[in-house]
């Protein structure tokens, strides 16, 4: 019998999972996922799990293909030359084909007192940290959310529908991304909901205290408790590595998702940096980057070129609250267009996105997400 090649996977997030249900489909592939957590986390609702309306987590066994092995732990270092990856275990784990997908995290807290009295909300320890310091809170004492981008925006409206006194800090506009039609129906529904919404200049935070927020304009805003949502980062594992990284540190990579430093070595997600091309940090990049890098992977194997990666966008959409939503809709290219759809049809919609989006990772774990090269299928959520 031929010796199967070995692929492992580094991360277990939307990026890591597609790239390993994708991979496990061939038979003469060994996949291999190497997760710090036994629980899949569901990113995108962990707004959902500071407000404490979901856990954000589901078992790997309904997403994950049976023929997958799951190793939980955490991969301190690649050693490219010796096609191996040393643990926080102490263990080491061999590879012909390494997938690179560790995501990304909350950036760094680099306003004075940010790391020390803010609460980042990038991660699910993140946000497990943060909902105990909520239920500590007197109904209406005073919570800041900092940073308006998606994840600002659905925490700051969570919080509020949940009787939440909040602050929306922008440091800038609201909903960058977001067509002026769309950020003004977030407005309306973020009034409705009470939250008090600072955009515009002066309001970039300039310090944190355990009581308050310093803006850039001098004022200062009470707040018992304060939400960092502002930017993301991705782990340095690759620069720590000897790997290419460009300035954010994501590994640098070739149109096909091939590290420029190793063919062997294929990223994917939030933490990939393909040469030429810009992609949106987000779960709807995600799940199509994870399996066009199992299909380089195993164009490799077969010793046939890989094709260019190609992502395609449908737009952004936004839950505020439980009942109430904005999907944003964009051209393939993450340009946006004027139309929207706002009030509860967008709480719907996104909601559906949500549970749609944990379907096509089992959708491509069954193995009917894809047929033989050229047959793909879109994933297209729009979160």
């Amino acid at each position: 019998m031929a010796e199967k090649t070995e692929v492992v996977v580094v991360g277990g997030g939307y990026a890591g999972v597609m790239a390993a249900n994708r991979l496990a489909r061939r038979d003469e592939v060994a996949v291999t996922l190497v997760n710090p957590r036994r629980t899949f986390v569901e990113r995108i609702r962990l707004h959902q799990l500071a407000g404490g309306t979901d856990d954000a987590v589901v078992e790997y066994r309904r997403v994950l293909a049976g023929r997958v092995r799951l190793e939980v732990d955490t991969v301190t270092r690649i050693d490219a030359a010796g096609r191996r990856l040393e643990t926080a275990s102490g263990g080491t784990v061999g590879y012909d084909y390494l997938v690179y997908a560790v995501g990304s995290g909350s950036a760094d807290l680099r306003v004075p007192g940010a790391a020390e009295f803010a609460y980042p909300i990038a991660t699910l320890e993140e946000a497990e940290r943060l909902r105990p310091a909520l239920d500590a809170l007197p109904a209406r004492a005073p919570v800041t959310v900092v940073g308006a981008g998606p994840t600002g925006i659905e925490t700051a409206a969570e919080l509020a529908e949940a009787g939440r006194a909040v602050t929306l800090v922008c440091g800038g506009v609201l909903g960058p991304y977001l067509h002026p039609r769309g950020r003004r129906a977030v407005a309306r529904r973020l009034a409705r909901l009470g939250v008090t919404v600072l955009a515009g200049p002066g309001t970039e935070v300039t310090a944190v205290t355990p009581e308050a927020v310093r803006l850039g304009d001098g004022r200062e805003l009470p707040s018992r408790v304060t939400v960092w949502s502002a930017g993301f980062g991705v782990p340095d594992l690759a620069a720590r590595s000897g790997l290419s990284t460009d300035a954010l540190g994501r590994l640098r990579t070739d149109t096909t998702l091939t590290s420029v430093d190793d063919p062997r070595i294929v990223a994917a997600g939030d933490a990939a940096a393909p040469a030429g091309l810009t992609f949106r940090m987000s779960c709807q990049a995600a799940v199509q980057l994870g399996p066009a890098a199992a299909d380089t992977v195993l164009s490799r194997i077969a010793g046939s070129p890989p094709a260019t990666v190609d992502v395609l966008f449908t737009g952004q959409c936004l839950s505020l609250g439980r009942r109430g939503g904005v999907i944003q809709t964009a051209r393939r290219d993450d340009t946006v267009r004027g139309l929207h759809l706002a009030a509860r049809p967008g709480a719907t919609l996104k909601e559906l996105v949500c549970r749609g989006t944990l379907w096509r990772l089992a959708y491509e774990a069954r193995g009917v997400g894809r047929g033989e090269r050229g047959e793909q299928r879109r994933a297209e959520p729009v979160s």
